[in-house]
């Protein structure tokens, strides 16, 4: 389940070096220590929440959901009314066994320091399930402490938010903390059965991939400017739409397609061009994001993955991956697929929920004591996605080296409710959005 697709040897010792940087920068200089197996003195794993949203509280149901004892023993969000909306969705889910929700007053956390609050809780296990701007400080932070640590894709939304988690995954392994991270196909029974086929050969040799993540959208803005007190507040409430806290749709969705290639092909791209921008979703309350990108990325093997994303409505939709081979062709769509070769035609369907699998996967290794960090690959499938939008917002050929080494940081490193956001609107309401040709994603 944790397996890390190669990385070849310029870009792994690029990550070496970056990982010596930041501990000669003291990035890594306040780690210490390593996992306690349980923290209540008992072999019941205590887990903490930070982000309280849909995808929080879905981890926070699966992670309550295995075999062994568990408990939700601490909660934090940036909004109150997230955290206590939350709280009472778990509490009803988990009427029949309410030990398992055990989050008093003083485990409830708000603001920006709320992650710091939950992970110096007596916790086992954080779930990080904020919007993906803010994952690389909590995660760096959550090794500092020692804990284990699900968080959900993607990992950052720039360059150096990569880097960080990369350096942080590596002092996770010296400390036998275990990683999951959010990619939960690579849990999925189908595509484990897939891969096998495909690794075994029996797609012969494989020309190309595409991957799509083709649909209508996400949730439309969910607060007007009048009912947020400024205008950080109102980006936060409508974060999606901001590059700074979400990476754009090809990386806080996309990234799962893309994953899955980059997964299978067991090596990441050298390169990748694209193109992209906004059709559909041109209203200023969109903020900055492209509703839609095609990217080719180019492997060391001289192969290519063809990758869409679209965010436009009422129009043919796929979120699916496809691999052509000399031999035959795999077609993977969640938890339908196929695979068609010259000897056989192979349907490849799963009946477990691999949201839950992967939760399941990860309590297990805690338990026993098994060895599971799947930083490396998060960071990585990460990376990739984000090279395809720095590609697509500047127009240019862009090589992995130079976007991994980019120093471009997107997020501000300390904020509270004064501070004003990295983007900010004109006059007429409108947000800057990337200009391909005009753009630089290194300045």
């Amino acid at each position: 389940m944790a397996d890390t697709p190669r990385i070849d040897s310029s870009r792994r010792d690029f990550m070496k070096a970056g990982t010596a940087a930041a501990i000669g920068t003291g990035v890594l200089s306040n780690f210490a220590g390593s996992a306690k197996a349980y923290s209540g003195g008992d072999d019941t794993i205590r887990v903490g929440l930070v982000g309280c949203g849909g995808r929080g509280t879905g981890a926070a149901k699966q992670a309550l959901s295995t075999e062994g004892s568990v408990k939700l023993v601490a909660m934090g969000d940036i909004f109150e009314d997230h955290l206590q909306s939350k709280l009472g969705n778990l509490q009803a889910q988990f009427k029949s066994r309410p030990e398992r929700v055990d989050v008093p007053e003083d485990r409830q956390f708000v603001g920006f320091d709320a992650f710091k609050k939950v992970i110096d809780s007596d916790i086992d296990l954080v779930i990080l399930a904020t919007p993906p701007g803010f994952r690389p400080g909590q995660f760096e932070y959550a090794v500092e402490k020692g804990k284990h640590i699900f968080m959900e894709k993607p990992v950052a939304v720039d360059a150096p938010g990569v880097r960080k988690v990369l350096a942080a995954v590596e002092e996770a392994k010296k400390k036998d903390l275990k990683v999951g991270v959010g990619l939960q196909r690579r849990h999925q029974p189908n595509y484990l059965e897939a891969l096998d086929r495909y690794r075994n050969g029996d797609l012969g040799e494989v020309l190309f991939w595409r991957v799509y993540w083709n649909s209508a959208g996400v949730w439309d803005p969910r607060k007007s400017r009048s009912q947020c007190k400024n205008e950080l507040e109102y980006q936060l409430r409508n974060w999606y739409y901001y590059t700074w806290i979400c990476g754009d749709h090809i990386v806080e969705q996309h990234i799962h397609n893309i994953d899955v290639a980059c997964w299978f092909k067991d090596q990441y791209p050298t390169v990748a061009r694209g193109m992209g921008g906004r059709q559909f979703r041109t209203d200023p309350k969109y903020g900055q994001i492209f509703d839609h990108f095609a990217v080719q990325f180019e492997f060391d093997d001289d192969t290519h993955v063809f990758s869409e994303c679209r965010h436009i409505p009422r129009v043919w939709n796929s979120v699916s991956e496809k691999a052509y081979g000399t031999k035959g062709m795999l077609d993977m769509a969640d938890r339908r697929g196929r695979m068609m070769t010259d000897s056989e035609r192979v349907r490849l369907t799963s009946d477990g929920d691999p949201y839950q699998i992967e939760h399941d996967d990860m309590q297990e290794a805690i338990r026993k004591g098994k060895s599971y960090n799947e930083g490396e690959y998060g960071a990585m499938s990460t990376m990739t996605a984000i090279l395809g939008r720095m590609a697509t917002y500047s127009g240019k050929d862009i090589s992995m080296e130079k976007a991994l080494a980019s120093d471009k940081s997107l997020v501000p490193t300390e904020m509270t409710w004064e501070s004003e956001p990295p983007v900010m609107p004109n006059d007429k309401g409108e947000y800057p959005v990337p200009m391909p040709g005009v753009y630089s994603p290194f300045i």
